[in-house]
């Protein structure tokens, strides 16, 4: 993650997406970026989206990993509190970072936190 260029990030266990538990993840402001550095060559990023059972059912969002030009190279639906998380799969060969960027969506869009859950980097 990159110091400076990365919004606030709570990483912790047990994140919770429509009553579904995940080991592990990332959870963040339904605004946020988060760039990652990759310090080796790496050929895909993962992870299962979607809004954090925290916000009670409140609020929505859009995911989307954005490669270090920033080309756009994966987009969610837009997802409500409750809705089950959506995988995500993007090759990154030949990229030296990536950012993971959600928006919110909606009135009530704002109060949402989101999460990365299961996120992870395949490098060589």
């Amino acid at each position: 993650m990159v110091l400076g260029q990365s919004s606030w990030i709570w990483q912790r266990s047990n994140v919770a997406i429509a009553g579904t538990r995940y080991a592990h993840g990332v959870t963040v402001h339904a605004r946020s970026s988060v760039t990652i550095q990759l310090n080796r060559p790496c050929t895909r990023y993962q992870a299962m989206v979607g809004v954090d059972d925290l916000t009670m059912g409140l609020g929505a969002a859009r995911f989307s990993v954005f490669d270090g030009n920033g080309a756009r190279l994966w987009r969610s639906p837009v997802m409500k509190g409750g809705d089950p998380a959506v995988p995500v799969s993007v090759a990154i060969g030949g990229q030296s970072s990536i950012r993971l960027v959600v928006e919110p969506q909606g009135p009530l869009g704002g109060v949402a936190l989101a999460d990365w859950a299961e996120s992870r980097i395949s490098c060589a």
